[in-house]
């Protein structure tokens, strides 16, 4: 009679789709490397030996934010000192000051400030394109952009609709944390439910825009609800293609209501971005985001699963301000070097992955498809 391991892993050499039952056995299996193998058969069969990284910037354009996630370390009330909101002027000194860096990413997230007008998105996003034209614009998560029509008496459509007019090119993934009512209740009961989150999604997608997909691990959830929120992933992937890229996020307690529960381990962090390689089958890049778990451990994880270590950032806020130990911004040759020792062979992108090698002069992203 076959072993579980042996059934899943026929399952994965015949391309056939895991259930539920098969990634919460893994989930539940403390054999890292069995289970490191099998998403590395996946990982190469749909990306071969790259390892992609992006020239990006984050900007977080304001720390205000009504949601007083539990998991927050960011966030801050109107008036709390060392609260801000960038004005158009702010931004554009920014970017300017990266302006001689080859950046083809500007990716764009911010609280959720009840203070600002429907215009000054629009004029954030107008601001970034007159600075870096040849950029795609990545603004903007599920979570805001309900926020936004909310706040503003606009339908989502209308919403999504005037910000590509302005620019906007891709939606970032964040924002969906684990797609369960208890822990969304418990956690984070201010903000959309993952329910709200898939339809902000897949109206983005109808409406042509391309998006990545997270999930926050590592705090009060279990294996099966991580396994309900890839599940919820694969069923919308399946509907729309929208994603890119799915994005593990290890949570991070320090300076959050949640600072008893202690850091995520390596052997976490490996098998979680292994499973989610294997379970979404639809979606054609992992990340191992070096911020969130190192760059080390990032670089080992290109074994496990993942196809892509993000990019430089430079400066990331939000997870170092709940103690994210990893430096705010990696050079170019600092992650082709992870990535060539590792055993890879590193590929430089846009957000859309396509290589920067064959992307013209003067791109124009204002819709994109991803490889």
């Amino acid at each position: 009679m076959q072993d579980r391991f042996s059934e899943i892993r026929e399952k994965v050499l015949s391309q056939q789709r895991l259930e539920f039952e098969d990634g919460l056995f893994l989930f539940e299996s403390h054999d890292i490397a069995k289970i490191g193998q099998l998403a590395d058969i996946v990982r190469k069969r749909l990306n071969g030996n790259h390892a992609y990284y992006v020239y990006n910037q984050h900007i977080n354009y304001t720390n205000i934010c009504i949601s007083h996630c539990r998991f927050c370390a960011y966030a801050k009330n109107p008036g709390d000192a060392g609260a801000y909101a960038w004005t158009a002027a702010d931004i554009r000194q920014r970017i300017l000051s990266r302006i001689d860096e080859p950046i083809t990413e500007l990716h764009i997230v911010g609280g959720l400030n009840p203070e600002l007008p429907f215009g000054y998105y629009t004029e954030l996003l107008e601001t970034a394109r007159e600075v870096r034209p040849g950029a795609t614009l990545k603004a903007f998560t599920a979570v805001e952009l309900d926020f936004i029509a909310k706040n503003t008496g606009l339908s989502l459509e209308e919403v999504i609709a005037r910000l590509k007019q302005s620019g906007l090119a891709m939606l970032p993934g964040g924002g969906a944390e684990i797609m369960s009512r208890r822990i969304h209740d418990s956690l984070f009961p201010l903000k959309i439910d993952g329910k709200r989150w898939i339809e902000v999604m897949e109206t983005a997608h109808g409406a042509g825009l391309m998006t990545n997909a997270t999930m926050l691990y590592g705090h009060i959830e279990t294996h099966a609800e991580r396994l309900s929120h890839l599940m919820a992933l694969r069923d919308l992937q399946d509907r729309t293609s929208g994603f890119c890229a799915f994005i593990p996020l290890a949570f991070h307690s320090a300076r959050t209501g949640l600072s008893h529960i202690p850091p995520t381990t390596a052997f976490d962090d490996l098998k979680t971005i292994a499973i989610a390689r294997l379970m979404l089958d639809n979606i054609p890049h992992i990340k191992a985001y070096w911020v969130m778990i190192g760059e080390k451990l990032a670089q080992l994880a290109l074994s496990f699963g993942a196809d892509d270590l993000d990019g430089t950032i430079i400066e990331e806020r939000i997870s170092h301000e709940a103690g994210a130990t990893s430096p705010k911004g990696l050079t170019r040759d600092q992650l082709t070097h992870l990535i060539t020792s590792a055993g890879y062979d590193p590929v430089e992108r846009d957000a859309f992955y396509h290589p920067v090698s064959e992307i013209a002069p003067s791109p124009d992203f204002a819709e994109g498809t991803c490889r």
